[in-house]
């Protein structure tokens, strides 16, 4: 069933965040160099079929899950080396554990929830027998701070859901138009997306390209406060509401992110996680591939070989060169080592900036953050407060001290069995801020405060409106990943940057592709397709 308006606007809000992970380790990689690593480049007639690819998050673990797709489909001779700096798998989905006890729960630090519309993730979960669980089903209390004022409450019972009173606040503050005018352009901009999962999804190589394909320039080109006002929804809807989500998903406040990022901030039906982890995916995509992973290695620089026409790699835990056919760069191009030779470049490719944001993980006896901090007296606080910059906009007050603080249930044992500290039960609360958050702030808010764990992390990329991305290919035999993420920056987007970047590879370097190509005449595929069709893992 599709949600309601009113559904909509209490279903904003789906952390997404992103950090860091502790060390792990899991029996098929290996955290010193293979043999490969070891063997010194010599000049040859023709490059090596192999492929190098550099990151193990997302984008880069789907990359060789994909050429994995096409090597079992037409029977390609390739080997493939996935480097990764980190000594984990991951990228920006990542786990902590509470007090650091790998017996407990883990907890969420990166990249948080995808959304039944993600299919390669969702599919994913499905092929490789991942549990998902739903977010936001705890009949929790959202509220919404503008730094002076709690200005609105509802609740998230099932999701999202609030009962009549929840629907008549909203109408009452914003109007019924609001809410169905947004949902329709949500609506809009989904069904475009889902044609990047048919059999007659266009091959991209450029970003701008794909955006007149889809018919999002008008979107990408304005703030979403900008485009949603142009459409005809209520400035203070946008303002507060759609604020908030774009600050809780991208750190960003609606006045500066670009629509369409705008919008997927609030594409957030069937919000589901892994079990144990999100990055459990990104395992098994590995796994399945069978490409060679090396971790705690930096790729230092890359060259091109004029003679052979192979990519020479260098890294960290090697002496000599290594000769690929082709690469496939899947981290973000100016905060790795790599060292690229702007004369290799077929154009340049512009330095992307991050939204640096602090995250604060911690436990706490406190079922509720204090009341009082938010000026409700006596009452109970909600424990999901997300924030709007409204209030500065109208100068009225300073800016909230933090985006978002979501409590995220009890901490528990991995078995399911309940835990308890020296205090008895403990809640699990996510804190997103431009600024470090003291240890009196957090005393002042929770009394008292068990583990607690910080990090900085430049989260999310920096997203103003524009109609110029990276190109998607850098040069012959070498792609980039990670050009996807100022359109569109999440789990999923990197996984279908990456089916892209391999099928262009596939036909450029070996003649094949990920997929049989459809002869010239075959019927187009009407954009009606099976919903269960998913390119990449079908054909």
């Amino acid at each position: 069933m599709r949600p309601s308006a009113t559904a909509l606007a209490l279903s904003l809000f789906c952390v997404h965040g992103y950090a860091f992970q502790l060390p792990f380790t899991i029996p098929f990689l290996s955290n010193t160099p293979q043999n490969p690593l070891s063997t010194a480049f010599l000049p040859v007639a023709a490059p090596p079929n192999k492929v190098a690819i550099i990151g193990a998050g997302a984008g880069g673990s789907s990359a060789a899950f994909w050429i994995a797709k096409a090597k079992e489909r037409f029977g390609l001779d390739v080997e493939v080396d996935v480097f990764e700096r980190n000594d984990y798998i991951g990228g920006r989905a990542t786990v902590v554990y509470p007090y650091n006890d790998t017996e407990l729960e883990p907890i969420e630090l990166g990249a948080s929830i995808f959304v039944r519309i993600n299919k390669n993730l969702w599919r994913a979960t499905e092929e490789f027998g991942l549990e998902r669980i739903s977010f936001g089903d705890d009949g929790d209390v959202m509220g919404l701070w503008d730094g002076k004022d709690v200005i609105l409450t509802v609740c998230t019972t099932g999701g999202g859901y609030g009962g009549w009173w929840d629907t008549l606040k909203i109408i009452w503050r914003y109007g019924l138009q609001a809410p169905r005018r947004t949902e329709a352009l949500v609506k809009t901009m989904a069904d475009k997306f889902l044609y990047l999962y048919g059999s007659s999804a266009p091959r991209f190589d450029n970003l701008t390209g794909l955006a007149d394909t889809l018919d999002w320039t008008p979107v990408i080109a304005q703030t979403a406060a900008e485009y949603l006002e142009a459409q005809g929804v209520d400035r203070r809807f946008t303002h507060e509401l759609v604020d908030a989500a774009t600050r809780v998903n991208y750190g960003q406040n609606v006045d500066s992110i670009h629509a369409l990022e705008g919008l997927c901030s609030l594409a957030a039906t069937d919000a589901s996680s892994v079990k144990g982890g999100n990055f459990r995916i990104f395992e098994e995509f590995l796994r399945r591939s069978n490409a060679s992973v090396h971790l705690n290695t930096n790729v230092l620089s890359l060259s091109h070989d004029e003679a052979s026409g192979a990519w020479l790699l260098s890294t960290s835990m090697t002496r000599s060169a290594l000769a690929y056919r082709a690469v496939i760069v899947a981290a973000p191009l100016h905060s790795s080592s790599l060292a690229l030779a702007p004369e290799t470049l077929l154009a340049p490719v512009p330095e992307q900036p991050y939204v640096h944001l602090h995250v604060t993980l911690l436990s706490t006896p406190s079922p509720t953050p204090n009341a009082t901090y938010f000026g409700l007296g006596a009452g109970k606080a909600p424990t999901e407060m997300l924030t709007t910059y409204q209030g500065v906009r109208q100068g009225t007050t300073e800016e909230p001290e933090f985006n978002s603080m979501t409590y995220h249930g009890k901490v528990q044992r991995a078995t399911g069995e309940n835990w308890e500290g020296a205090d008895g039960d403990e809640w699990v609360v996510k804190i997103f801020s431009k600024k470090r958050i003291s240890d009196e702030w957090l005393a002042n808010m929770f009394g008292k405060v068990g583990w607690v764990l910080r990090k900085e992390w430049d989260a999310y990329p920096v997203l103003p409106p524009t109609t110029s991305f990276p190109p998607v290919k850098l040069a012959k035999g070498l792609y980039y990943v990670n050009a996807f993420e100022p359109f569109i920056s999440t789990m999923e987007t990197e996984t279908i940057s990456a089916r892209n970047i391999v099928d262009l590879l596939l036909r450029d370097e070996f003649n094949a592709a990920i997929c049989p190509q459809k002869a010239e005449d075959a019927e187009e595929t009407p954009l009606t397709e099976s919903a269960d069709f998913v390119l990449g893992w079908d054909c």
